[in-house]
């Protein structure tokens, strides 16, 4: 058999939709925070950055720098094993006790990734309690799907952000059942909140246990920096919270949060825990010392900043006419609906404007949804925000996309975009997300999207039965969830 030839072809069919990924080769320079120097064909080149997820710049801050630094000069470059052989410091103790304190959780614990921290603490909790149900928003992120899926639990997928939905799929369910209600504080490619509120009385009301993904939310609200959670008055409500510290936080690595004893059978029992090395001790010290320092009045001063950044680069942009997908948070999502545009009109910013925004495409998002997902941050100015606009005018004219009047429909959302406002949206969504998730997940939709038209239109109900078969074959050959 010819491998490769599989691998080339595999590669070759990204490429022929317009969606293959080209990584920038980018040196961030501390102290130019967002400006970086990228490393070209041509040479090195000065660039802004407007994507990134260190949102509040203290991957730069001087006390994060200097706290990763003397860790390293104390304790090496490494942790020099895995948490139960040898690669236990003190910081990483001190770390989980200050994020257990941030969250308002008796215990925590660090791992590897945000990704690896969804897998392994998703998977292992359902798979310790027994004949454990996990309901799950359409439009959560891949590692919690991943980590679903590794469990081997019977999973329901409710309506994105449609509580009624998940009450009725939980009303369904014996009181005496385990449950596991999953779901996101900030969805990142929308912009959207949560919930949490109403997800947690339904699950309270229930019997469920509730998993909080805090990742884009950690550290940008609430008065210390606690996320959605913390902002909304719901500490005491959400069982366990994940999060990142290589967002707001400006190091690496992931964590889960909660009781005491769940924890310690995480410990005890996740894979994605127990096998990996420990993050080394200059990242946990960084991380430790952004905690500290977002929980305090420094902090507080970011995060206004930081809203009111985001609010200005929004009015900007809908002053300009540009297509912006309407965003609460912090991220501005400003809508393109084709892979091939949108990879031209990143190339095209880079290569004029000196503007670096990498284009969002499936399978990070639905077909038809495709995006720049623009971030700013409390260093980028009035100035990098009037540049950052009249170069995506100038550019979004010559490549002939729509702007927002022929975009949008008269009700304000993107005409092509999965409308999460629809009476009916079900959790089937593109493989993006949880694709083709079952007939036992859709109950009670009047309409579903049809993935094949890249969520350009919905379906009726005479059309679904047979949406539900195909949904059906295909969550048997590949369970994305």
């Amino acid at each position: 058999m010819d491998y490769d030839a599989w691998f080339r072809a595999a590669v070759q069919r990204v490429r022929a939709e317009g969606r293959y990924r080209v990584f920038a080769n980018l040196a961030r320079e501390v102290g130019a925070y967002p400006r970086a120097r990228m490393r070209t064909a041509a040479g090195p080149r000065d660039v802004v950055i407007w994507c990134s997820n260190d949102y509040l710049g203290m991957g730069h801050h001087s006390a994060v720098l200097d706290a990763g630094c003397a860790a390293l000069r104390a304790h090496g470059a490494g942790a020099g094993g895995t948490r139960n052989i040898s690669g236990t410091t003190h910081l990483h103790v001190r770390l989980e006790r200050a994020l257990a304190e941030l969250h308002g959780k008796p215990a925590a614990l660090l791992m590897s990734s945000g990704y690896v921290a969804n897998e392994a603490a998703i998977s292992t909790i359902a798979r310790l309690l027994p004949d454990c149900l996990i309901l799950s928003d359409a439009n959560n992120h891949a590692s919690m799907i991943a980590g679903i899926r590794a469990s081997g639990c019977e999973k329901q997928i409710f309506r994105h952000n449609d509580p009624a939905h998940l009450e009725r799929l939980l009303a369904a369910q014996p009181a005496s059942r385990a449950k596991l209600v999953a779901f996101e504080g900030v969805y990142s490619m929308d912009g959207d909140f949560g919930r949490a509120a109403e997800i947690c009385t339904i699950a309270r009301r229930h019997g469920a246990l509730t998993y909080l993904d805090e990742v884009h939310a950690v550290g940008m609200y609430g008065p210390q920096g606690g996320g959605i959670a913390e902002r909304d008055g719901l500490t005491d409500q959400v069982d366990v919270v994940q999060g990142t510290l290589g967002k707001a936080l400006g190091a690496a690595g992931g964590y889960v949060a909660g009781p005491a004893a769940m924890i310690d059978a995480l410990r005890s029992h996740a894979p994605g825990f127990i096998f990996t090395t420990s993050l080394p001790p200059a990242t946990v010290a960084a991380a430790l010392a952004a905690v500290e320092i977002l929980r305090g009045p420094e902090g507080q001063a970011l995060r206004a900043r930081h809203q009111e950044r985001a609010a200005s680069l929004k009015s900007r942009l809908q002053g300009a006419g540009l297509p912006v997908i309407p965003s609460p948070s912090h991220i501005v999502p400003l809508l393109v609906g084709d892979p091939v545009r949108c990879r031209l009109l990143s190339d095209l910013l880079l290569e004029r404007h000196g503007i670096y925004v990498q284009p969002i495409n499936y399978p990070t998002v639905p077909r038809g949804t495709e995006r720049l997902r623009l971030t700013p941050s409390p260093l980028h100015d009035d100035r990098l925000m009037d540049q950052l606009v009249a170069a995506l005018v100038e550019v979004w004219q010559q490549l002939d996309l729509p702007e927002r009047g022929s975009a949008w429909p008269s009700g304000g959302e993107p005409a092509h975009c999965l409308d999460r406002t629809v009476e009916g949206r079900l959790g089937i969504v593109d493989d993006a997300q949880h694709r083709l998730a079952g007939p036992g997940s859709i109950a009670g939709g009047d309409a579903v999207i049809d993935p094949g038209m890249q969520g350009k239109a919905l379906l009726g109900r005479d059309q679904r039965a047979a949406l539900q078969a195909e949904a059906h074959r295909q969550h048997r050959v590949d369970d994305r969830a």
